[in-house]
């Protein structure tokens, strides 16, 4: 995907005495008190920013944070401890602008937060008049948030669409090359494991990885359906009796290719489901009417971290068991561990996989791990993300 780079800005010299437009992801966790509970995003944003900052530009930041009813300003809406945050990691004062769309004070080498892009009426629906008056703002906007990628916005379209120059800051633009590499480009084998509680909030995502993928691992309440499929018993185990007809044709689509859906030989079952439920193994044939499976078996487990050994490219979305209760998270751990260990490229993105990343320690076995939930469940969808097609269209000129 070819789309203009604000690195590539920075190497010609075009960015010194410039205002500089940066569209953040500093939508983080706050608690009752409105105290910052975990701060990745304000950490990711900061290269960016200091990029700008030591290229000689006039810097403006914003981001959205929670959902606010536009026009509608409360306390618990605004950047305030973000703006704190971002000052202790910069080193600097980060003033925070509130009523900033027709006009902003800031000079070269000065960098100042500009309150929530959500409280402006007209964000969520991409106002002509609001993209325009936030693109005469700058001489650069900057598109620095994949995990708002899959919205057209008027902070993250509209602008792209008016201003001066548009492009894409670091963390963007290494989500394009890590998401080129595992999908448009992979080396094969192409392995993919899309785990969730439910076949129906990943239905598109199963068919539109049924003609890409050499194998398509499926875990979690998604398993259980496409055992169903297979004509296995899964007990009162969570599943959705009236997908198995749109599981089986992803599992031909797959045989079609001479690809596969590795099914189950072996799961863990329990009779409730608690964390200090007795954990069973049991032959995926074995499963009792009052069984629920809760995780893959050690067989299962084995067979398919065999297989991620040798894959070349792995894609993963989501856990393949409980793996919040211990007697239920070996099959996601042996995955995990067998992703970390593996040559192959591996791309993870979603909010549980990111957890089970952090419960076992590999961040830095993974190739890439995607910030952006909802952006990243899109791109595997198949779907052009807006933020990537107006990026594209404007570096075609």
């Amino acid at each position: 995907m070819n789309v203009l780079r604000f690195t590539d800005l920075i190497a010609q010299g075009q960015v010194a005495g410039r205002r500089v437009f940066i569209r953040a992801d500093l939508n983080v966790p706050l608690d009752e008190a409105g105290r910052i509970t975990e701060d990745t995003r304000i950490r990711a944003s900061v290269p960016c920013i200091e990029m700008a900052l030591k290229a000689g530009a006039a810097v403006m930041v914003t981001s959205h944070l929670g959902r606010p009813t536009e026009g509608e300003f409360k306390p618990e809406d605004s950047l305030a401890p973000v703006a704190r945050r971002l000052g202790e990691l910069l080193g600097r004062d980060v003033p925070l602008r509130t009523d900033w769309v027709d006009g902003v004070d800031v000079q070269p080498g000065q960098v100042v937060l500009l309150e929530n892009c959500r409280l402006n009426k007209g964000e969520k629906k991409n106002d002509e008049t609001l993209a325009r008056k936030m693109a005469a703002l700058c001489d650069i906007f900057v598109h620095d948030a994949f995990g708002t990628a899959h919205r057209a916005e008027a902070s993250t379209y509209g602008i792209a669409q008016f201003a001066k120059v548009a492009c894409a800051g670091p963390l963007l633009a290494a989500e394009i090359d890590a998401i080129t590499r595992a999908l448009a480009e992979p080396k094969r084998p192409l392995v993919a494991i899309v785990a969730g509680s439910k076949v129906s909030t990943k239905l598109t995502i199963l068919q539109s990885l049924a003609r890409k993928v050499d194998q398509l691992i499926v875990g979690g309440g998604i398993a259980n359906t496409f055992m169903q499929a297979a004509g296995l018993p899964i007990g009162k185990s969570l599943a959705e009796p009236d997908l198995v007809g749109e599981a089986r044709a992803v599992m031909d689509a797959m045989q079609a290719r001479g690809a596969a859906v590795p099914i189950p030989v072996d799961v863990v079952v329990a009779k409730a489901f608690k964390a200090d439920a007795t954990a069973t193994v049991k032959a995926a044939t074995d499963v009792a009417e009052d069984d629920l499976i809760l995780d893959i078996g050690p067989q299962t487990a084995a067979m398919l971290a065999q297989q991620l050994q040798a894959a070349g490219t792995i894609v993963w979305n989501g856990p393949v068991g409980v793996f919040e209760f211990e007697a239920f998270s070996k099959g996601t751990e042996t995955l995990a561990r067998a992703i970390a260990a593996s040559k192959a490229f591996s791309i993870a993105g979603g909010g549980d996989t990111l957890a089970a990343i952090a419960k076992y320690g590999i961040e830095k076995d993974v190739g890439y791990i995607s910030t952006g939930g909802g952006a990243f469940l899109e791109v595997l969808e198949g779907k052009q993300l807006p933020a990537f097609e107006i990026l594209a269209r404007r570096a075609a000129g």
